[in-house]
């Protein structure tokens, strides 16, 4: 039985979206082609440009989609570690390395320094990543960091989206910026994500723990 146009249309379109994904991420903007996207893809090319416009909006909805997709599995693993917790130590823990683990892959390091590099070319486009997407994840962490003052296992937190930042710094500042400067191929040590997580969490709880064995 033959597809619907309508089936066969949303195939095209995510054959061409994997497609651009992975040529923006390995070419930048400038080197991206949109023969090679049509290729990868295997349409013709004005099939791409019949669904996208152009390769500016092809590249908007690249960055902005892969930016949902980030969001919902950071704010799965906020409520998978951190819902219900009773132990700050080691929900904070479970948290910090997922982060480590999800961050450090290497499609969203190079995603996050397509967007970095494109920046001034398309400010709406990567602000726009940023706000709808790193910003208000860390809004959803202060929320989650919220529920653990609300259960006792931490302290009243004023502005709870500043203290997600301030977490979120300590765990990824040294290997996010490792890889933004020598690229996805300095991969983390053995055991060095581990240790990540427990540094940030030991200095975390510094600031915001709170007395007794299940906070600290």
């Amino acid at each position: 039985m033959e597809l619907n146009p309508e089936g066969r249309t949303a195939t095209k379109r995510r054959a061409i979206r994997g497609a651009a994904t992975e040529v923006f991420l390995q070419h930048g903007y400038l080197g991206a082609s949109m023969d090679e996207v049509a290729a990868k893809a295997g349409v013709s090319k004005q099939t791409v440009y019949k669904q996208f416009e152009n390769k500016e909006r092809l590249f908007a909805e690249i960055v902005l989609g892969t930016n949902d997709e980030l969001a919902v599995n950071l704010a799965k693993a906020y409520a998978e570690t951190l819902d219900g917790a009773t132990d700050a130590r080691e929900a904070l823990r479970a948290l910090a390395f997922r982060l480590l683990e999800s961050l450090t892959a290497d499609h969203v390091l190079q995603l996050r320094r397509l967007v970095i590099a494109e920046a001034d070319r398309f400010p709406e486009v990567c602000g726009a990543w940023f706000t709808s997407g790193f910003e208000k994840s860390l809004e959803t962490l202060g929320q989650a960091l919220t529920g653990l003052t609300d259960r006792g296992l931490l302290r009243k937190l004023d502005d709870p989206t500043l203290v997600a930042y301030q977490f979120a710094g300590l765990v990824m500042y040294k290997p996010m910026n490792r890889a933004m400067f020598a690229g996805t191929r300095e991969r983390p040590k053995p055991g060095e994500l581990t240790t990540l997580a427990d540094r940030a969490v030991d200095v975390f709880l510094a600031s915001y723990g709170v007395s007794g064995g299940a906070a600290g």
